[in-house]
């Protein structure tokens, strides 16, 4: 923090459209990012700000509690219709940490009140990222993040990442042994599936889904899938579980599922869980959320899933996800470059050096791609793009450039 306050001199953004970002002097930067994996229609869709507008002239807040309204319920049932097959019931909530964190207390919840109390820890992967609060802090397998609260957290197994490659069979292994032998105090097994965002994009076979599907099935603990990054075509298909074939009992979903307009977000469970919490009202899952499906946010949810529909996103994302896989094959041949993978709209390269969240090397190559007009945001020595999904070809074509020029200019130096 001192060095940044000592340091940074921070991009100061007025206003966006599309894939570009201008600033209060008028100079334009790619988003490299989609705002942290947010805008995946880009910014200010026309569409989603006159969703917003219509619903803003009508109704800007209610309580979902004894009452409800048609964005809310159209949105619901939308949802329901492109999830992952089984999740028929949605719960509502404000960003991707809250959306794991309602989960995690769903699955503490119902084994408290279904005959299995003593079930009361989790499986995450080492490099697992999951959000910011305490709760979701306990999956999360960045040191960093972690450590400070360490002592604060909810009990929670971390089992070898199979996004490194040396390690993918242990880490197959390492699943079935720690859910075999703990299966009685364990009430989930939390996944980001495919791709782990903040650990450094790693990516993934999805034959792990499939076997902790298979596993979790064996001993009747829970599979929960963190999309809030990975949905919504982040990954090709309209889930990263799409890949495996396989559906969780619960899926969490936020970022992309207001296309970056507004804070809002989603925890989709199966029939089983749902009618766990039925019978007393001492039954009921006290979560009480203040802007639980708030109108605006529903409004603008329930337009990102028709434009993803009527505009084709996931079709027309295909042959830009092409474009990027080959400019970073290009680019894991530079002097000083480690690796390069992609998947979907995700791609990443290791710059060779010092590993691990708070190496620097990513952020040499943040300074030159600014000052070549684009915006990116390192893992560390990881190197990534994550564009919008119908980010338009010149603006890939531009963004591809100057990461090459930005990643010579440090690699090379």
């Amino acid at each position: 923090m001192e060095d940044y306050c000592e340091r940074v001199d921070p991009i100061v953004v007025a206003k966006a459209s599309g894939s570009t970002l201008v600033d209060i002097d008028g100079r334009s930067y790619i988003d490299g990012n989609a705002s942290w994996w947010t805008s995946t229609l880009g910014h200010n869709h026309p569409r989603l700000v006159a969703a917003l507008r219509d619903q803003s002239e009508a109704l800007c807040h209610t309580a979902l509690a004894g009452m409800t309204h048609p964005a809310a319920a159209e949105l619901a049932a939308t949802l329901c219709g492109v999830a992952p097959r089984g999740l028929d019931h949605v719960f509502f909530s404000d960003n991707g940490s809250t959306s794991v964190e309602v989960a995690m207390k769903l699955c503490l919840q119902y084994w408290y009140q279904n005959g299995r109390p003593k079930r009361r820890k989790f499986v995450s992967l080492e490099g697992a990222f999951h959000g910011e609060t305490l709760g979701v802090t306990a999956l999360g397998g960045v040191d960093v993040f972690r450590q400070p609260f360490a002592e604060s957290l909810l009990p929670c197994f971390h089992i070898p990442s199979p996004g490194d490659p040396a390690a993918a069979e242990q880490a197959l292994d390492a699943l079935g042994v720690c859910v075999s032998r703990n299966a009685d105090e364990i009430a989930g097994v939390v996944l980001e599936p495919v791709v782990q965002g903040a650990a450094g994009m790693r990516i993934y076979d999805p034959a792990f889904l499939r076997a902790a599907r298979e596993v979790c099935d064996r001993y009747d603990v829970f599979l929960v899938f963190d999309e809030v990054f990975t949905g919504y075509g982040r990954t090709g298909p309209m889930w990263a579980a799409d890949h495996a074939g396989v559906a969780p009992d619960i899926t969490c979903t936020a970022k992309g599922f207001s296309g970056g307009m507004l804070p809002m977000a989603a925890t989709l469970v199966s029939d089983r869980i749902y009618r766990g919490f039925l019978g007393g009202p001492e039954r009921a899952f006290y979560y009480g959320h203040t802007f639980c499906g708030n109108p605006l946010g529903a409004a603008v949810a329930l337009e990102v899933l028709r434009v993803f529909e009527e505009e084709q996103i996931l079709d027309r994302a295909v042959p830009k996800a092409s474009r990027i896989a080959n400019a970073f094959s290009e680019l894991s041949a530079l002097p000083g470059v480690g690796g390069a993978r992609s998947i979907g709209m995700v791609a990443a390269l290791d710059l060779e050096g010092d590993e691990g969240y708070l190496a620097n090397a990513g952020w040499r190559v943040y300074d030159e791609a600014r000052k070549r007009g684009a915006y990116l945001r390192p893992l560390g020595n990881v190197v990534y793009i994550t564009p919008s999904l119908n980010i338009p070809d010149a603006d890939l074509d531009r963004l591809l450039e100057v990461l090459k020029s930005s990643v010579a200019a440090v690699a090379g130096g």
